[in-house]
């Protein structure tokens, strides 16, 4: 039985400055369609989240956007949208970023700005402070994360990450090898069917 029914992944609403971020997207979608894992992200329909999106759709995989609802218009266009099977509509960031997590038996955090950086970071904090035990993943397309990971093992070998066994993520090169990577890492760990069954209260 697979025990990943659905992933979040964080990533740039715009393409940066490579065509292989968007690629890596396009890929990680077609993978998820293939593997019957659920898309869920932050509902834009540009960049490497239109990518993403646009990859799983193509694949015939079923797609979950949030998105607070002022940023419908700068981060996805209407008929885009329409395409989604599902589309959830929030007030605020803070909604968005707790539906997500709750829609999510796992996390993946693909090239991206400072709000991608601030979510995945922010999932990690949740994990450290032992509020669950979903995998999450640094997909380090064309080495993009280096930086964000020694920066962790910095922090570690400082002394301030004093839960460091619970905040263990898998770094994975290829897009391809994101969801095989989740799999096994739910596998290992017994998670159950519908990921942890504690939910973080809002923050």
């Amino acid at each position: 039985m697979n025990m990943i029914r659905s992933i979040c992944v964080y990533c740039g609403s715009s393409s940066g400055r490579s065509s292989v971020y968007g690629e890596a997207g396009y890929t990680l979608g077609r993978s998820m369609a293939k593997a019957g894992v659920r898309l869920v992200y932050g509902g834009g329909t540009k960049g490497i989240m239109g990518a993403v999106a646009r990859g799983t759709i193509e694949g015939g995989g079923k797609v979950t956007g949030i998105i607070p609802r002022f940023l419908m218009n700068k981060e996805a266009t209407e008929s885009a949208l329409g395409k989604l099977d599902e589309l959830i509509v929030t007030d605020d960031m803070h909604a968005r970023k707790h539906t997500m997590f709750d829609r999510s038996d796992a996390f993946v955090a693909l090239p991206g700005g400072i709000g991608t950086l601030e979510e995945i970071v922010e999932i990690m904090t949740w994990a450290q402070l032992g509020q669950h035990r979903k995998p999450i993943v640094f997909a380090n397309i064309n080495g993009f994360w280096d930086t964000m990971l020694k920066l962790l093992d910095h922090m570690r070998e400082e002394g301030f990450v004093h839960t460091g066994h619970l905040v263990q993520p898998i770094v994975v090169d290829n897009a391809d090898a994101i969801v095989p990577a989740v799999l096994a890492d739910a596998a290992a760990s017994g998670l159950p069917s519908e990921g942890d069954p504690r939910l973080i209260d809002r923050l």
